[in-house]
């Protein structure tokens, strides 16, 4: 018996057909973040350096894993990269002196188109400019100075100058710490000397390492002071040591008689970056990521939580006033007078001064 065929219903089958298929490709596909088991989002880090709420909000938000690796020191985080390369990670936190150095070494990729970046429109062009490899490539996160923290009630008179934190009195002497970073350490003694932080001269070099051998007798330690109840600072063991500003901030909430100043003959401006790792398997998460932490109201939470300056205007038009005329957070224009920011050095130049803080440390 024949079998009579409707083409016409046939087509409406098959059309029914392939939209089920479509729907189910865009429902079932991949695992994306959201759906099914999270993804991870590794940070590489200083410790401490984000509010926990943020991370935690953010996950929430795009149902991810966020993981962190800590450093202990700019030197140590190339050090890391130098070994792995950037792989493993999908952000780095840089400062903004070793961005050309991760451009030229393919470490970071670019940002993303700046309609996947919305809030950073809000980030004050002096902080993209003050490096210029991070245009295109880096998005400012905080900022700050370098200067001294010291124990008003246990020294004779204000620290106010590098000279005096180099050259200490018989009190000061055996009750310092230095950090033991190269640009830090030859840097500052430079600017006590009265050259540029960044300086290359042979003789000025030659000044510096002289100072700083000098000086080595008065410091009981080379590193960085602990910033809880248990710093040498809080207990007195330390009288003076170098430090950024949002971290002295942090220790004088523990002491009141803890001061900080940027010392008269400048200073130091640091600038930290977030970038995506060239290496990162989710650089659209991490581009969402950077674009959530810079909304004005959670960028300024952040400032809150860190007590640090933040470089994205509309968020600093939240911050209390009483954060907002914090000399440390927001130093004055005479501060920043004699400041400076670091700049790459020549290989040559690196190895030298790499040379006289082993001299120094050992």
């Amino acid at each position: 018996m024949p079998v009579s065929f409707d083409v016409s219903s046939a087509r409406e089958s098959l059309l029914r057909c392939l939209v089920l298929f479509f729907l189910l490709l865009t429902t079932v596909g991949p695992t994306r973040a959201g759906e099914g088991e999270p993804v991870e989002l590794v940070v590489l880090n200083w410790s401490e350096y984000m509010d926990p709420g943020l991370l935690r909000e953010f996950e929430r938000y795009r149902h991810v894993r966020i993981r962190e690796t800590h450093f202990e020191s700019d030197d140590d985080r190339d050090e890391l990269l130098l070994h792995t390369g950037p792989q493993g990670f999908d952000l780095i936190l840089v400062n903004g002196v070793m961005l050309e150095t991760y451009r030229r070494r393919g470490w970071i990729q670019p940002l993303p188109r700046t309609e996947q970046l919305p809030n950073l429109s809000h980030i004050e062009q002096r902080w993209i400019d003050a490096f210029p490899s991070a245009r295109g490539y880096a998005v400012p996160y905080f900022w700050g100075t370098l200067g001294i923290a010291y124990r008003s009630d246990l020294v004779d008179r204000p620290i106010t100058t590098w000279r005096r934190f180099f050259q200490p009195s018989e009190r000061l002497c055996g009750h310092l710490m230095v950090i033991d970073s190269s640009r830090d350490l030859i840097g500052m003694a430079l600017k006590a000397l009265g050259h540029s932080a960044n300086s290359e001269d042979p003789g000025a070099l030659r000044e510096a390492e002289a100072l700083l051998l000098q000086q080595k007798p008065c410091v009981a330690r080379y590193g960085y002071i602990r910033l809880d109840h248990d710093s040498a600072l809080v207990k007195g063991s330390i009288v003076a040591t170098m430090v950024y500003g949002g971290d002295a901030l942090n220790v004088s909430e523990l002491d009141p008689r803890i001061r900080y100043v940027v010392p008269r003959e400048g200073s130091n401006v640091w600038v930290d970056y977030f970038v995506i790792s060239a290496a990162s398997p989710h650089p659209e998460l991490a581009a969402a990521f950077l674009d959530f932490i810079n909304d004005p109201e959670r960028a300024a939470r952040n400032a809150r939580e860190l007590h640090l300056a933040t470089p994205n205007t509309a968020a600093r038009a939240l911050l209390p006033r009483e954060m907002l005329d914090d000399p440390v957070i927001y130093p004055d224009e005479s501060s920043l007078k004699n400041a400076e920011f670091y700049r790459r050095l020549s290989t040559r130049a690196a190895r030298r001064r790499a040379a006289i803080v082993a001299r120094v440390l050992d």
